[in-house]
């Protein structure tokens, strides 16, 4: 068992380090049809985990000034406020229900990452101009003009990325990664530091509403899952930098497709 979850660990982390976002959505369909971890508590391991991961990326693209600290605390903020929101939700939902709606998430995920796999999106500079992003614009050295406007829209994206982890234990960076190339004009690996650190603290407020509110979560199974994913974090980043972005998209976007059929396969046949 222990070398079954180092490695089912290692996935969430390689997909994680290979796209920069989504790889956590692998986390709760793993914990519960590999191990065997209750659905709740596998909800608190995959925050416990996807948090830890996050976090050594996060510091690894911040050394190379790859994170907008501003941007992303107003990001995690909102996040934080909504994980809780997430976590009270899933304790009034049926299991069968959650699994559910955790697998037509993957669905719409997996549809959106395919569609925009070859959106010039993601070949964006990591200083976006100042006529990138609808609603946020920047001045000629990237930096970002934060009006109220702009604030709100991000705080509302930021707010919906926690309910999501609270919910369903994902870190959202299927969200927010796009949220900050579309809405901030910020480039895409800019983006994706960012994200990690949206990420890492919108995991820890989920994790401890996870505690505070007295539910399972094994330290142990938690403990191997976060090194497997860690590990495969750096082997996923090595990858992705050897690889076009866009087929890495669509192959992670047939992954997902092929888990949510299987979770809905097995909700079903209970």
């Amino acid at each position: 068992m222990f070398i079954l979850t180092l490695t089912f660990g290692a996935l969430v982390g390689f997909s994680l380090g290979l796209t920069g976002g989504g790889g956590a959505i692998f986390a709760v369909p793993l914990l519960v049809y590999g191990l065997g971890v209750p659905a709740r508590e596998a909800v608190g391991v995959s925050l416990l985990t996807v948090g830890s991961t996050s976090f050594v990326g996060f510091v690894q693209r911040a050394r190379r000034s790859m994170v907008e600290f501003p941007t992303g605390l107003l990001f995690a903020v909102a996040g934080m406020i909504g994980a809780p929101v997430g976590a009270w939700l899933a304790d009034r939902i049926p299991e069968a229900v959650l699994l559910g709606l955790f697998a037509l998430l993957m669905l719409v995920i997996a549809v959106r990452m395919w569609l925009k796999a070859g959106d010039s999106a993601a070949r964006l500079p990591i200083i976006a101009d100042d006529n990138a992003g609808p609603t946020c614009r920047r001045d000629p050295e990237g930096k970002l003009h934060l009006t109220s406007q702009c604030a709100v829209v991000l705080g509302l994206v930021g707010l919906g990325a926690g309910v999501l982890a609270g919910l369903f234990g994902v870190g959202g960076g299927f969200i927010i990664v796009p949220a900050l190339v579309m809405f901030s004009g910020m480039g895409m690996q800019r983006a994706i530091g960012t994200s990690l650190l949206v990420i890492t603290l919108i995991s820890a407020s989920g994790t401890a509403s996870h505690l505070l509110a007295g539910k399972d979560l094994s330290l142990a199974t938690a403990g191997v899952f976060t090194a497997g994913s860690v590990a495969g974090l750096f082997a996923g980043s090595g990858l992705a930098q050897r690889l076009a972005g866009p087929v890495l998209q669509k192959v992670f976007a047939a992954a997902i497709v092929a888990v949510a059929v299987f979770v809905i396969f097995c909700t079903v046949s209970h």
